[in-house]
């Protein structure tokens, strides 16, 4: 029988295709604002372990307020802040959560997935992969920002994305440039963080068996 493989390793396959496929000089800029990113320090503005999660209440592609007390009346919550449906390791991502499923319901858990995309772009999310959790719009990355997760692109790298069909305030419905690092947050009912993984690197994203893992330790 063939073990399914990881999330990384997945990304690591769409990364040497990438290699194989992309222009040298889209890599080399892509390549270069991910060293920039990781260099300027910034995950360590993000939430940490034991401080409390900011409340939010935020649209669905329906247009239904979903609320996090209310979810946290339940269990505990996993929230985790993604880019938007353009950013291929957060459609891998995405789509390796959706696997799991089963097993954080099990746990008596809630998944919920943010982004500054528009209601429109989360529907097209949602039905790419047939999520079955909360995909919520942040606008403005106005939570995100709570989280300190939120980062500007800078001038020189936005017509690169543009290029490549990552036009932002066709997604975002702003002109702000602004994106979310990745972060994935555990929740635990009282509020408080109990697993906190952020990283300025976007094609870094936390593997499902940790997600897992760490429901499993608020049951202990």
């Amino acid at each position: 029988m063939t073990t399914a493989a990881t999330l990384e390793q997945q990304i690591n396959e769409f990364k040497s295709q990438m290699a194989r496929q992309a222009p040298a000089e889209v890599r080399s800029r892509i390549d270069g604002l991910i060293d920039d990113l990781v260099k300027s320090g910034m995950a360590k503005s993000g939430l940490k372990v034991g401080q409390k999660a900011p409340e939010f209440t935020l649209p669905n592609p329906l247009g239904e307020q979903i609320e996090l007390a209310r979810l946290l009346k339940e269990g505990p919550v996993v929230v985790t802040f993604y880019r938007g449906e353009w950013c291929p390791y957060c459609n891998l991502q995405l789509h390796a959560y959706q696997q799991i499923m089963p097993q954080i319901k099990e746990l008596g858990a809630t998944l919920v997935a943010i982004s500054p995309q528009t209601a429109d772009h989360s529907l097209s999310m949602t039905e790419k992969h047939a999520l079955t959790f909360h995909v919520l719009s942040d606008a403005g990355n106005a939570i995100a920002r709570q989280y300190g997760l939120v980062y500007s692109l800078n001038e020189q790298i936005r017509p690169l994305f543009t290029q490549i069909g990552s036009d932002l305030p066709t997604f975002n419905a702003d002109n702000s440039w602004e994106l979310p690092m990745p972060g994935t947050f555990i929740i635990d009912q009282d509020g408080t963080i109990r697993l906190a993984q952020i990283d300025a690197d976007f094609t870094h994203r936390l593997e499902p068996a940790s997600i897992l893992d760490g429901l499993r330790a608020l049951n202990k």
